[in-house]
């Protein structure tokens, strides 16, 4: 800048965009709380519901209406698990209350079971991502050890993962659903085998065959078990 265009700026009490200093940023009063794994682990069934219901690790604590811990019997021998929660779900706190939850109910009625006895259902996330979409990696990453305890205080027999989201978090692989079906996989020493979501099935009707194949699968496995 010229020294005539400085005089200029300074007799008008201006400052060039430049000399301005960006605002610091302003920290919340309130920190946030990061879920802690080593403390998680040591927690009960009545403790874990309770830092889930309070859980503030991520953003999505700012848009929920409520968590959605799961639903079921907690010594259940069958585990399933969805990606997050609905609309529905926010709302009422529960998992697999919508459509998807009443097709859920239906594909476990073709196997002689319901969520009520030997059947537990969660997600990979507690809160709802917003407008539905998939959880990202952050999300998934904070809900982890929640996850995780709830299969520790289970003990299920067999996990069930709905759908490609909670199959890849579940197995750390990027793999297809196409890929992972048919096959037994394992976490934590648990057999586990991929289906697809109910939610999805409902968009795609003619896939219903494929995850009826794969709920004969997962009963063929539970039956050769111990």
């Amino acid at each position: 800048m010229n020294m005539r265009r400085k005089i200029i700026l300074k007799e008008l009490g201006l400052t060039p965009l430049w000399h301005f200093k960006p605002a610091a940023s302003v920290e919340t009063s309130e920190a946030k709380q990061f879920v802690q794994p080593a403390a998680v682990q040591q927690m009960d069934w009545e403790q874990l519901s309770a830092e889930v219901t309070n859980c503030t690790a991520c953003p999505l604590s700012q848009t929920r209406t409520q968590t959605v811990f799961g639903v079921g019997d907690n010594q259940a021998e069958w585990l399933y698990v969805g990606e997050g929660p609905g609309a529905r779900e926010d709302a009422l706190g529960e998992p697999f209350v919508g459509p998807a939850g009443k097709l859920l109910d239906n594909m476990l009625a073709a196997i002689g079971l319901n969520r009520e006895k030997q059947v537990y259902i969660t997600n990979i996330v507690k809160c709802r991502p917003p407008n539905n979409r998939n959880p990202n990696n952050d999300e998934t990453q904070q809900c982890e050890p929640y996850l995780a305890r709830q299969i520790a205080l289970i003990k299920p027999k067999l996990i069930i993962a709905l759908g490609k989201v909670a199959a890849q978090n579940l197995l750390g692989r990027d793999d297809s659903i196409a890929s992972l079906r048919g096959t037994r996989h394992e976490y934590a020493g648990i057999p586990l085998i991929v289906t697809y979501h109910p939610a999805y099935l409902l968009r795609a009707l003619p896939e219903k065959a494929k995850a009826w194949e794969d709920l004969c699968f997962a009963k063929e496995i539970m039956q050769s078990l111990p």
